[in-house]
């Protein structure tokens, strides 16, 4: 490699350069704080070598041709001098890519969509991202002449997804009506949707989160209305009933099921990145003669737009919200003692929740309710009537951003305990969404205590404001800001899709790489962007060494797993063993699952809770996902009941756990005040270098590498070159569950 691009450094260095890197490209798209030419081309040569020392460590971990010969031959190489042969030309690529970016200051994915992809994923995904890439390019590099024309053809025709819609036949046919209800929290949309569900003889209500399904679940049951409960890991069907309702994660809306009315909550989710797809195909998919969409104004030109293009009839509700909402001037300075009857304290953690509860009540003598995701749903009911009650001395609640979602409790004021939030990659600022979608629960236009009581004063505001003074600036900008329209909608290839793509590719050919090309390839219209691979791509990787059908990897890769968790990584691949091998199943089989932990007291040392908390908590989740496969593999994960009864003691040891964590006042400061710093530094980052938002999702596309020569765009397949891609403005997986319709 050129040794411009390949200086050796200790691993301390090289890891200074990493981050040295990252903060010297933060700016570059930014006009206003855009560096001089010269710290551009100085942070591309840094950038260089930082991608140089990763491919070379990827070459390693890829193995020599000899120890894994069976994949590399899928890429065409038959020797070990091949291989040198391919890696050397590949380097070449690699520094004329960013020669042409430090030299000729192209930066840009049309110029020079080598460099722009490895950056893409660099700064959105750290040094993993990165390697990512590197990888999946030096892959296709491989593959550059390995398919015939026809062979190419038949790859560009099925990585069409211009037309999404499409792939429901079964409701093109249908005449439906579209309602989209849009309007602020508070506003009333979601109970005027809700209102023509239980008027319908049939429907279906898809939410965002398993707390909502739960709820809307519940209030059927109370109506005496049979409904059925479909989560991710939870089934709920009437015994004594021919027809029902449903009640799901939007990930699990039945789409084969024609119903009267369908509700899907919260449609603005559409244009996100790691979930849209599922909004998408609920709302192009679900056979019902009305659906209703609830969500935000922003959304109404994307939802007009494609409902033209289906020929279907849009009614657009407009709703004003029933209570005023203010952003105070100050803060609560840090004190829970300034906290008033009513308060609503949001965290963006777990333990953060628990830490301040303990807090609160230690400081006030008052009770407090929690509420968040993870929460069982009883308890979570149980814990807004607490709060909700008057007359009782529940005082406080602090909850997760889970009450944004639409969570019936009567909320005076949000206060925000940072106003930076973990998103699973970065530390960064809350959006303008987010802000105003918390805060809004601020405030209720009328409470059940004053229904009852026949109270028609007219309503105080909701407040918001934050805990601490340094936060408010943060907060403040967002409340008042305007979020611009949402201009497209998520999608994701099905899996039918994906398997026919994978036919025309040798056997044992790595699912992950089939993803790529894949993506590669893929054709948008306008309206809509492909959500994130990431994850699919990491799954695939996980369990290439199993004897897995197309079909079966494609349910794997929709499993839920944290793949930051050594442990649950273990079980997964545990998992995808037993489906190969056509195994048992059961649930004590599996050694490496941590059941051990059930039987330990908690631990006194501090440092010992920690990994105590993390080994549960890891647990609950290997649980859950084992839940999932038992609802796809029946006949294979066959101890289900068993894993509810472990799931439920796993709860209790944790919320036991967490009622006993002890609060400290100064470091409980100390960790906010990290908080901001960190949140501060990696800012720059989400605003970073990758420009317009019409850029950020779009992986390795068809212009290809760069022109060993000319230094002009060539493509990795020159006969592609007539390839489309069109890009996008804006951006509980289960994507195999649904699909498109046979």
């Amino acid at each position: 490699m050129n040794p411009k691009f390949a200086v050796p450094v200790s691993f301390a260095s090289r890891k200074t350069a990493e981050r040295s890197v990252r903060t010297g490209l933060q700016n570059e798209s930014q006009e206003a704080t855009r560096p001089p030419a010269f710290f551009i081309r100085r942070n591309y040569k840094r950038f260089g070598t930082v991608a140089a020392n990763k491919f070379s460590k990827l070459l390693e971990s890829m193995g020599p041709w000899a120890e894994n010969q069976d994949e590399w031959r899928t890429f065409g190489i038959t020797s070990q001098a091949q291989l040198d042969r391919e890696s050397d030309l590949f380097k070449t690529v690699l520094d004329s890519a960013f020669e042409l970016a430090t030299d000729g200051g192209k930066t840009t994915r049309e110029l020079n969509p080598l460099v722009w992809d490895l950056r893409n994923g660099f700064t959105r995904f750290d040094v993993p991202g990165l390697v990512r890439e590197l990888k999946h390019a030096f892959q296709l590099f491989l593959t550059r002449d390995r398919f015939s024309q026809g062979v190419k053809d038949l790859h560009a025709e099925l990585a069409d997804l211009r037309f999404p819609y499409e792939w429901y036949p079964a409701t093109r046919m249908m005449q439906r009506t579209i309602h989209l209800h849009v309007g602020p929290t508070n506003s009333g949309k979601t109970y005027n949707a809700l209102r023509a569900l239980e008027s319908s003889r049939t429907g279906i209500y898809a939410g965002p989160l398993r707390l909502l399904a739960h709820e809307t679940w519940s209030r059927f049951v109370a109506k005496d209305r049979p409904c059925a409960l479909v989560t991710g890991e939870e089934m709920r069907i009437p015994e004594d009933s021919d027809t029902w309702f449903h009640s799901c994660t939007v990930e699990m809306t039945p789409l084969n099921a024609k119903v009267d009315v369908a509700v899907i909550d919260e449609i603005q989710m559409i244009a996100d990145d790691e979930r849209g797809w599922a909004w998408t195909q609920a709302f192009l998919g679900v056979q019902a003669k009305e659906v209703h969409l609830c969500g935000e104004e922003r959304v109404v030109p994307l939802i007009q737009d494609l409902c033209a293009r289906i020929g279907e009839k849009c009614v657009v509700h407009r709703y004003q919200r029933l209570n005023p909402l203010k952003m105070m001037d100050t803060s609560l300075k840090g004190k829970f003692g300034n906290l008033q009857k009513g308060d609503a304290i949001v965290a963006f953690t777990k333990l953060g929740i628990h830490q301040l509860k303990a807090g609160i009540e230690k400081t006030t003598g008052r009770r407090c309710a929690i509420v968040y995701g993870n929460l069982p749903p009883e308890t979570r009911a149980s814990q807004a009537a607490l709060f909700n009650d008057p007359n009782n001395d529940y005082d406080f609640l602090v909850a997760s951003d889970a009450i944004g979602m639409g969570l019936n409790l009567e909320i005076k004021r949000v206060i925000f305990e940072s106003s930076y939030k973990f998103d699973g990659v970065n530390l960064r600022p809350l959006t303008t969404p987010e802000t105003k979608q918390i805060g809004g629960r601020a405030g209720r236009f009328r409470t059940a205590a004053q229904a009852a009581s026949g109270d028609n004063t007219a309503p105080s505001p909701g407040l918001i404001t934050a805990l601490d003074d340094e936060d408010l600036p943060t907060l403040k900008k967002a409340f008042h800001a305007e979020a611009g329209p949402i201009r497209t909608a998520g999608v994701f290839p099905p899996p039918a899709i994906i398997e026919r793509f994978y036919s025309y590719f040798p056997p044992r050919t790595p699912i992950s790489f089939v993803l790529a090309r894949l993506q590669h390839l893929s054709r948008l219209s306008p309206r809509f962007h492909m959500c994130n691979f990431n994850d699919a791509f990491a799954i695939g990787e996980l369990i290439k060494g199993y004897d897995l059908s197309v079909a079966d990897r494609c349910v794997f890769l929709n499993v839920p797993v944290n793949l930051r968790d050594p442990q649950q990584i273990s079980a997964l691949q545990s998992f995808a063993k037993c489906v190969a091998d056509l195994g048992t199943g059961h649930l004590l089989d599996f050694k490496n699952i941590d059941l051990d932990i059930l039987d330990e007291d908690r631990p006194i040392a501090r440092q010992a809770q920690v990994v105590y908390l993390q080994r549960l908590e890891s647990l609950h989740r290997t649980i859950a996902m084992y839940l999932w496969l038992s609802y796809r593999y029946q006949g294979v994960f066959q101890s289900q009941n068993l894993a509810f009864k472990i799931k439920s003691m796993v709860e209790e040891k944790i919320a036991d756990h967490l009622e006993k964590l002890s609060f400290t006042e100064d470091s409980h400061r100390l960790k906010r005040q990290r908080m901001r710093k960190m949140g501060k530094m990696s800012k720059k980052k989400n605003d970073d270098l990758l420009g317009p938002l019409e850029d950020d999702l779009v992986g390795l596309n068809e212009e290809g590498l760069v022109d060993l020569i000319g230094n002009e765009p060539v493509s990795l397949f020159p006969e592609e070159a007539d390839v489309e891609t069109e890009t996008a403005p804006e951006g509980e997986r289960q994507r195999a569950d649904a699909g498109a319709q046979a």
